[in-house]
């Protein structure tokens, strides 16, 4: 089963799923499968890891209730690397330590510059409106284009919203999301999902400091988690093996 969970995920980030969301989270669950992303072995390292999200299918079992809500956008996660205030190498997630570089494609959707000094990462999710058909998994599999011009035909339809960063110097990850977007971007905070797939909620502390005290485990950080909707399953009978 964790061979097979492992192609699955591997199949999701390049854009070509396997199962849905909520088949993949079951059997995880079910048989204790922690790994998330896929080993890439021709990628670079992100400046930071980017972690997975605690799932919580019951606020009464969510390790904290007052965090600032936005919604999960069901897109395709990206780290962007600035060095000195320009853009310097933007990777897929790949299996959070090691991505992609995909930094052509990345700079047609976000500023080259920023006004700030040293290296700093930006996170955030490639997304596709739901108008397009399997929206999230054009949003993947448009990073995997090798041609750019096939890229550019797509851009109308992508956006990048940030939803993290490195930046120093803020106390609450409310307004470091707003100084991002006085330089040009896209944040979770403020953008409308409304007409962009989603994939349930996402609970953080506002406060960076105490989300840094609260540090991470293994696979995610304690100071945010995912609330997901447990989807009702169907009884379904097996007629014949083949």
């Amino acid at each position: 089963m964790k061979d097979f969970l492992e192609r699955a995920s591997t199949l999701y980030y390049s854009g070509t799923p396997i199962l849905s969301d909520e088949e993949y989270d079951s059997l995880a669950e079910k048989y204790n499968v922690e790994s998330v992303g896929h080993v890439v072995t021709d990628g670079l390292p992100h400046l930071y890891k980017m972690y997975s999200l605690q799932k919580v299918f019951d606020m009464e079992e969510a390790p904290f209730k007052d965090g600032v809500c936005t919604p999960k956008l069901d897109g395709a996660a990206i780290s962007i690397l600035y060095v000195n205030g320009h853009l310097a190498l933007a990777l897929t997630r790949g299996d959070g330590d090691i991505g992609r570089d995909i930094t052509d494609k990345i700079r047609l959707l976000v500023p080259e510059q920023i006004s700030s000094g040293g290296e700093v990462q930006i996170t955030g999710e490639v997304v596709c409106p739901s108008r397009v058909p399997n929206a999230r998994n054009v949003a993947a599999g448009s990073l995997n284009l090798k041609s750019i011009k096939d890229f550019e035909d797509r851009m109308s339809d992508l956006a990048f919203v940030a939803y993290d960063s490195s930046l120093p110097s803020y106390s609450l990850w409310t307004e470091m999301l707003s100084f991002l977007e006085t330089e040009g971007f896209n944040v979770v905070t403020s953008f409308d999902a409304t007409d962009y797939p989603t994939d349930g909620l996402v609970y953080r502390i506002d406060s960076i400091g105490s989300f840094n005290k609260l540090g991470y485990t293994a696979h995610h950080p304690r100071g945010a988690f995912a609330f997901k909707e447990q989807k009702q399953g169907v009884v379904s009978k097996l007629l014949n093996v083949v």
